[in-house]
């Protein structure tokens, strides 16, 4: 395995992170309403806006598509958060909470692409963005049947491995993205 991959998820862990700390700050942890399948279509909504924008080539909004999987990312981070916790447990967490539950969940994206990263080879170095952006969304429709089903299912992974590779998709589009090693 080439040994810069984890420092190439940290740098981009570390951006999404500055911009999920500046809005818990701005906006508290409101994100605490949404219930797991909110989550799951705001993911949606900003994966097709990629594919979109991929599309056509043209972007009338302003958000870039870097925002965007910086968007998928934190998404999926709060999911992984939100299926740790209980719906009873207080809405606004203090910040410092917040960042440690990121914290945890990061780490153990981290972990898993470390792992899948060994027996894939860094097949991801080699992969076009839009391929991202297509897995992520095929990875929504995934946790959408299994949300469907009650979360049940007979063999397949369950909804956290999906959150987890959407969010290890949207590191890898990122690195390519802004560059940060030379292919």
């Amino acid at each position: 395995m080439n040994t810069d991959t984890p420092l190439l998820f940290d740098q981009a862990i570390t951006q999404c992170r500055e911009i999920f700390e500046k809005k818990t700050y701005d906006y508290g942890t409101a994100w605490r309403i949404l219930r797991p399948i909110s989550i799951t279509d705001q993911i949606f909504i900003k994966a097709q806006r990629i594919r979109s924008l991929e599309e056509k080539q043209e972007n009338k909004v302003g958000e870039s598509i870097e925002n965007e999987f910086i968007g998928i990312v934190n998404y999926c981070v709060i999911a992984l958060i939100q299926l740790e916790l209980e719906a009873s447990d207080d809405m606004e967490m203090d910040p410092s909470l917040v960042l440690k539950h990121y914290d945890t969940k990061a780490d153990m994206c981290k972990q898993l692409m470390t792992t899948k990263n060994h027996d894939y080879g860094e097949a991801w170095r080699d992969m076009r963005v839009s391929t991202y952006t297509d897995l992520i969304l095929m990875k929504i429709l995934r946790t959408k049947q299994i949300e469907d089903k009650g979360g049940k299912t007979l063999i397949s992974e369950g909804i956290d491995a999906n959150f987890s590779d959407m969010l290890n998709y949207a590191i890898f589009a990122l690195i390519r993205i802004n560059d940060f090693y030379k292919n």
